[in-house]
């Protein structure tokens, strides 16, 4: 009698308590609400992104803003596999530039008591650059944590959280560790064209400090600067830039800052021994035509590699960088017929990396005509730069890296504010839609006023320091012998059996 009406009340209560619930329980969404299947539309959208190099969140995200779990979000997207094939293809042909294509053409170039030091410098410079960049580079040029228009930050030091999922400061759809070994081959070939100017006349172990100073001082903060995501002249996608430049594949970063680091080189270290008195002619015009080839075709991937996808602003480049580069070598020739009465095939050489060189800030952002317009300025240009300016001044470039790279890097920048057209690059409409065509090129002589200011106190500086620490040149016998011996101890050629 005492537990029924007991039973009864607990009964009710739990009748209560489920009740309560199942009417909570519909007035809530569904579990899956803030993570709903993307429709059938949102899916073509997302592989239209994918086609076009779009942000893919965008086409996925329904009224409320919200993107469906596991396929994509802004902060984490996935890779494409188109464009991730071809970055990575891309990579390795910048790093065939290097090795083994400037190492050949450099090498041709000297004498031949100094190929392999030349080849050496490129091989150290390739296995340098690859821990400082892993270390502290990447982050410092693409990383943002200083909050910094100058330079980068800390949070990808070691290359943590560089994993294969993409960076979409930078790509929607190819994984951030290809993007930072992509970046790492023009880290490389950098510095390696800068030391070109001092051949012959520099330690080994002098030019691997240099290049791990200019690196830090010279190079990431341009790098950033031109191509951070809150970079100082980033003015295609930063719109808190304050020197709205553009620079499609580097102009600044790598031609200018090799360039006219290599003229303060130069002039620090001093001339060869013998400059201008004893003649010093390439040893091997043939390995610098295979050079030629090799960078000629490596830079596909460093001019058409710059758009970061396999899209139509890379067909763009591949295009008016094949335009610009057979150009150039034809103009220089030509002008070597004029003057001198006959075209050299070191001219034709010469040329053609010239045109390669200004084509490069310009070749995402200009159409065939403009292309052609560059390589013809930019091989005649430089031509001039490497006979007349060189002999008025008899400063020892010893490979004409300022001449070609300095005077070829600033043409083609400039060239670029006046022929850049958003009909070949709709992103210049982003935040550059009001100077292009107008006062763009303002902008171009800003940036290039910048640059060459930075590159010459930073390797001024650079210099100054290692110069003040260690000895920069052998001594004059070790130079008289060629730097394949007193550095490395080996020849390049063996003409004779040695017992």
């Amino acid at each position: 009698m005492i537990r029924a009406p007991f039973l009864s009340l607990r009964f009710f209560i739990a009748l209560g308590l489920f009740l309560a619930g199942a009417f909570y329980a519909v007035g809530q969404p569904p579990a899956n609400a803030a993570a709903p299947k993307a429709t059938v539309e949102q899916r073509l959208a997302s592989l239209e992104a994918y086609m076009t190099n779009a942000d893919p969140a965008a086409a996925l995200k329904d009224t409320s803003g919200r993107v469906p779990a596991g396929l994509t979000t802004p902060e984490v997207g996935i890779p494409g596999p188109a464009h991730n094939t071809w970055m990575m293809v891309s990579a390795a042909l910048v790093l065939f530039m290097t090795l083994p294509g400037l190492g050949l053409f450099y090498g041709g170039l000297v004498r031949t008591k100094n190929v392999l030091s030349v080849m050496a410098w490129c091989l150290g410079i390739v296995s340098l650059v690859t821990v400082l960049w892993w270390a502290v580079g990447y982050s410092l040029v693409f990383g943002k944590s200083f909050q910094s228009a100058y330079l980068g930050g800390s949070e990808f030091f070691f290359l943590r959280g560089v994993t294969s999922a993409p960076n979409p400061d930078y790509s929607f759809w190819v994984s951030h560790n290809v993007f930072a070994m992509y970046q790492l081959a023009f880290a490389i070939i950098t510095p390696a064209v800068a030391i070109g100017s001092i051949v012959e006349r520099v330690k080994f172990s002098a030019v691997l400090v240099i290049v791990s100073l200019w690196l830090l001082v010279v190079y990431c903060p341009l790098a950033h600067m031109v191509w951070g995501s809150n970079g100082l002249m980033n003015g295609v996608f930063n719109t808190a830039a304050t020197i709205k430049a553009i620079d499609f594949a580097g102009g600044m970063v790598v031609e200018m800052a090799s360039g006219y680091s290599a003229l303060v080189l130069c002039l620090i270290v001093g001339p060869r021994h013998g400059h201008g008195r004893t003649p010093m002619p390439p040893h091997s015009l043939v390995l610098c035509v295979v050079g030629t080839g090799l960078l000629w075709v490596g830079w596909y991937g460093f001019n058409a590699g710059s758009a970061i996808a396999a899209d139509g602003i890379a067909a763009n480049a591949f295009m008016t960088t094949t335009l610009a580069a057979a150009v150039a070598a034809g103009a220089w020739a030509l002008l070597e017929r004029i003057v001198r009465g006959k075209a050299s095939v070191l001219g034709f050489c010469s040329g053609a990396v010239a045109g390669l060189v200004a084509i490069t800030p310009a070749c995402g952002f200009v159409d065939a005509t403009g292309s052609l317009v560059v390589g013809v300025l930019g091989g005649a240009v430089s031509y001039i730069a490497c006979t007349k300016i060189k002999s008025m001044f008899r400063y020892d470039d010893a490979l004409d890296v300022f001449g070609v790279h300095g005077v070829g890097g600033t043409v083609g920048l400039l060239l670029t504010g006046l022929f850049a057209t958003p009909a070949v690059n709709a992103n210049l409409k982003i935040n550059l839609g009001g100077v292009v065509g107008q006062s763009l090129w303002f902008e171009q002589l800003k940036g290039i006023g910048l640059t060459l200011i930075w590159a010459v106190c930073g390797t001024l500086l650079v210099t100054g320091v290692v110069k003040a620490l260690m000895e920069l040149r052998p001594t004059l016998e070790e130079e008289q012998k060629g730097l394949d011996i007193s550095d490395h101890g080996e020849e390049g050629y063996i003409f004779e059996p040695k017992s």
